[in-house]
Formats: structure tokens, sequence, C-alpha cells
């Protein structure tokens, strides 16, 4: 590698830095939180006795789920303003990214609810509690526990998937790494940089996530 692109490296390293943190994370955090509210309002709506509200759940689900996140980005972005719908680059993002979430971590806590035994449920109606009671006070706590190794990767896999957010103009590492492309004219100096930024990001998520599935295998324990 020659002093000028040792140079460019050098430099680029604060701008995508920046962006990571300044975007990237936030967009995932802000996406994964509503996206998790919204998985678990459809988990519990796909668990309930009521027909209606059980369809549009599963058809929500089913559209999610069978249609790529690109093309669900650019209907957001660039389809709604041909009927008036005019969102900025993170908020249409958010909107993409949390419908996701929602759709595929909705599986993930349906089975999490569907995995505790039956009798934690014949318990919690034996002592007098309704439905509602025993889902706050005895089930969704067991089954958060369950759900923390797959919604963690879900996380770290939204971190990367951010990186579709550069497609509708969201200034986040990718695009960062595409704008300082348009400049230097080292495509892959720049990406490869940019790739090394998110293995950084998602290394430190897996560490975080590691010792929270290790608290609650201790807490378990006990």
């Amino acid at each position: 590698m020659d002093d000028r692109k040792i140079q460019i490296f050098l430099d680029s390293m604060l701008p995508l830095l920046k962006a990571g943190v300044a975007f990237t994370i936030p967009l995932a955090v802000v996406s994964f939180i509503l996206g998790l509210l919204l998985a678990v309002c459809t988990a519990l709506i796909r668990l309930s006795p009521w027909t209606l509200p059980k369809l549009i759940a599963r058809f929500y689900v089913w559209i999610i789920r069978g249609t790529p996140l690109l093309v669900q980005l650019f209907i957001i972005f660039y389809g709604l303003p041909a009927v008036g719908i005019l969102l900025d680059p993170f908020t249409a993002a958010a909107i993409g990214f949390t419908l996701s979430v929602g759709a595929y971590s909705s599986e993930i806590v349906r089975a999490a609810v569907l995995s505790i035994p039956r009798g934690q449920w014949e318990a919690a109606f034996s002592v007098g509690m309704t439905r509602g009671q025993a889902l706050r006070r005895i089930i969704l706590p067991q089954a958060a526990r369950v759900s923390v190794p797959p919604l963690s990767n879900s996380f770290i896999s939204l971190v990367k998937d951010t990186s579709l957010a550069a497609t509708i103009t969201y200034v986040e590492i990718f695009r960062t790494a595409q704008q300082i492309t348009a400049a230097s004219y080292e495509p892959l100096l720049l990406y490869t940089e940019a790739a090394l930024f998110y293995l950084l990001f998602c290394s430190v998520l897996s560490v975080l996530q590691n010792y929270l599935e290790n608290r609650l295998d201790r807490y378990s324990a006990r």
C-alpha cells in the first residue's frame, strides 16, 4: 500500500467512526426497540383467540418476510411521496427496519412463549390469575430469557442491515464510505475499511451478548 492510500485510509477513519456512532448505531437501536415492541404485540395477537386480529398479524408477517428489505425501503422512501407522504431518510429507514424486526422477531417471541410448559399457565389459573396477569407475571418473564440469544443475533444482523439505508441517502457508515470513494477513487480501500468498522461494532455487540447470556444463565441456575 502506497503512502497515498495509507493517508486516505487514516483520514477516513474518523468520518466513518462518527457515522457509525452518530447514525448507524442510533438507527439500529431505535429500530430494534420499536421493532421489539411491535414483535411482542404481534406475537401475542397471534397467540390470542381473536380471529380477525390474528389474520391481520399473520398477513403482516407474511408480507414483510416474503419481500426484500431493500424493496420495502424503496417503497417507503421513494414510493410513498407519490401519494403525498414525504419522509426524511432517518424516518423512512427506521420505519422499514422496525417493520422488518417486528415481523421476524415476532416469530422468536411467539416460539419462546409456546416453549413455556402448559403447567405454568395452569398453575397461574389455579391461583386466580387472569390470562393477562399470567402473561405479565409468569409467562413473559420466562419467555424473555429464552428469547435473549436469538433476539441478540437479530440486533447484530440489524446493525449490518443498516448499510441498506445508504440506498435512500441516509448517511451511515456505508454511505460515508461511498462519498469518500467518490472523491478518492479508492473503492476497494474504502469499502474494506467500512466493512472493518461493521466488524468492529458487531464484535463489541457479540461480547455484550455473551456477557448477557452468561448473566442470565447464572440467574437461571439459582
